[in-house]
């Protein structure tokens, strides 16, 4: 019995550039809803910044943030159920590395905000305007007031340098995960720990989850699941490890 529905983002739900949700999408969770399924959004993005995307149904949904390092209940706000803290001394030290590499800003999340310690002001208003974070800056990375679930590096033009950068120094510390075009993601999560932590609070199987997504970040919970779809625009390699295929989550919700 299918009685969680969990989707990716960027790439996934808002697909070809698109910046809000279909208005038909909050009318399919409302219907889920009302039938015992239960969605939920599975992303890299901040709490802020998903309940924001989600305003008509915010309240009523879990939410799997931060590349699974922060999951959300239901509520307004809703209550905090799970978080996966990095060790302090090695988050600050990868922040260090990021802020070394000319032109590639860090951003440090704690569970519910982005700190800044910004090499152009430009980098503030990107954090802010387009993905909608609460953010604030910071002086020092000592001055970080809270524990650390994630580390970002934003590097416009510059990923692939980035990568060999940072990801053989940190592989064996941290998660990475490619994040759209521009961001490098470093947590000790991922989002089938997330999606995990949410399952046993809910009392709900895997075998009783979907699951959409479009990256290799969603691997680890599209494996997980008892029905896994790639997105039609997904990488080829991809979907040779997925069994399911759509070219869009609405075509799937429709049909339940």
């Amino acid at each position: 019995m299918l009685r969680l529905i969990v989707s990716d983002i960027d790439g996934t739900l808002l697909q070809n550039g698109a910046k809000v949700l279909p208005t038909e999408l909050f009318d399919e969770i409302y219907r889920l809803e009302k039938k015992g399924i239960l969605f939920c959004p599975a992303s890299g993005r901040q709490y802020h910044s998903l309940r924001q995307l989600f305003a008509p149904v915010a309240d009523r949904i879990p939410f799997v943030c931060e590349n699974g390092a922060v999951v959300f209940g239901p509520g307004d706000p809703g209550p905090l159920l799970g978080k996966t803290p990095m060790d302090r001394r090695l988050a600050i030290e990868l922040c260090r590395g990021i802020l070394a590499l000319p032109e590639v800003e860090v951003m440090v999340s704690g569970a519910n905000t982005s700190y800044l310690l910004p090499k152009r002001e430009s980098f503030v208003s990107e954090v802010q305007d387009r993905l909608g974070n609460h953010t604030v800056v910071l002086d020092r990375l000592e001055d970080m007031p809270e524990e650390i679930v994630k580390v970002s590096a934003y590097c416009p033009g510059r990923l692939v340098q980035t990568r060999l950068a940072l990801v053989f120094r940190w592989e064996r510390a941290f998660r990475a995960a490619v994040a759209g075009d521009d961001w490098l993601d470093f947590t000790l999560a991922d989002k089938g720990l997330g999606l995990g932590q949410l399952c046993k609070v809910l009392d709900i199987g895997f075998d009783e989850v979907m699951a959409f997504g479009d990256n290799y970040n969603d691997l680890p919970m599209l494996q997980k699941v008892g029905q896994p779809y790639l997105v039609s625009s997904a990488a080829p390699e991809l979907q040779a490890r997925v069994p399911g295929s759509c070219k869009a989550v609405l075509d799937i919700l429709r049909t339940l």
